[in-house]
């Protein structure tokens, strides 16, 4: 399996337009040391060609044009009726996984009209959020058709008190078992600072053909049984690093939010990432949705070397990684 890694920053990007704070100033100066990122998004592939997208950034245009991988080169081509000659349009993205409802991991979904209809799998609460607070769904209706909810269903099945697993249609060999997790719901959600389940999904993703794993979460506050079950039995943990510290938007004068009231767990500390990847065996450990104020960014940093010691990766933009 393919994981390739869209985009790597947490809402806003870094430089975030509107930002000076330390690494947003470093990466406008020129500084080999911080590095540019975009909105988190994900995309995997059981064989390099055919792709699952896993959140729609806003930034999703500039991603896939920097992404051969995903570039339209299997397009059925048709006749132009005006003048005769041919034209070619495609994707090698087969459908689209949101994770939640933020902004930044469904924008994206407006930016991909031109090529509906396309399935798109979700629970019911993003569904609803996404058809009625955000009305990306309705809305996008009107290009062919829009895209094709499937449902992410969420429901505990089976004796082992978990939901059932699903599978995108068009890329059977990858099978995905969501994994409910305790985050927040957008600002525009009716289920703000209320969270219920499905407000926030983890995946487990299994190739099917090699039984290697990945274990994805951009958006948690806290760990739970059923995380830490799932980040026992992968290869791979893909995980959200927003903050480095619970209060950092605080001390930056950004933010009376902190991380948690956000619906993002801290890298550090006695609870953080961190400590979590450490009770794991795990080959690949990655960082990802990593805010612009993050120490972490910047790789002469003693966070960033704390990490590089224990071998966690801090996830960039492109980077791919087989697993």
């Amino acid at each position: 399996m393919e994981v390739l890694v869209l985009g790597s920053g947490a809402g806003g990007g870094v430089p975030q337009w509107n930002c000076h704070c330390h690494n947003c100033k470093a990466v406008r100066e020129g500084s080999p040391h911080v590095t540019e990122r975009t909105q988190s998004s994900l995309a995997v592939s059981p064989n390099g060609k055919d792709w699952v997208l896993i959140n729609a950034s806003p930034d999703l245009r500039q991603q896939i044009n920097q992404s051969p991988q995903l570039w339209p080169n299997c397009g059925k081509s048709r006749d132009n009726s005006r003048d005769g000659s041919t034209i070619s349009r495609g994707t090698n993205i087969k459908g689209v996984i949101l994770t939640d409802s933020q902004i930044d991991h469904t924008l994206g979904l407006m930016i991909m009209r031109e090529g509906l209809p396309l399935d798109v799998y979700c629970t019911d609460i993003v569904f609803e959020d996404l058809s009625q607070s955000l009305p990306i769904f309705p809305v996008m209706k009107h290009w062919h058709g829009g895209y094709q909810r499937k449902t992410i269903n969420i429901d505990a099945a089976g004796n082992n008190h978990l939901p059932a697993p699903f599978k995108v249609e068009k890329v059977p060999e990858l099978t995905f078992y969501p994994v409910p997790l305790y985050s927040n719901a957008p600002p525009y959600s009716p289920y703000r600072d209320k969270p219920v389940p499905g407000n926030n999904i983890g995946l487990k993703i299994v190739d099917d053909n090699t039984g290697h794993s990945v274990f994805y979460a951009p958006g948690i506050v806290e760990t739970n049984d059923d995380v830490e079950a799932s980040l026992a039995e992968v290869d791979c943990a893909i995980l959200d690093a927003t903050l480095w510290t619970d209060d950092e938007m605080i001390n930056h004068g950004f933010s009376e939010k902190t991380g948690k009231d956000m619906g993002h767990i801290s890298v550090g500390g006695d609870t953080g990432v961190v400590s979590l990847l450490e009770k794991f065996n795990l080959k690949h450990k990655i960082l990802i949705h990593i805010n612009n104020t993050n120490p972490i960014l910047d790789e002469t940093s003693k966070e960033h070397l704390f990490l590089k010691e224990r071998d966690i990766v801090v996830a960039k933009d492109g980077m791919v990684f087989n697993i």
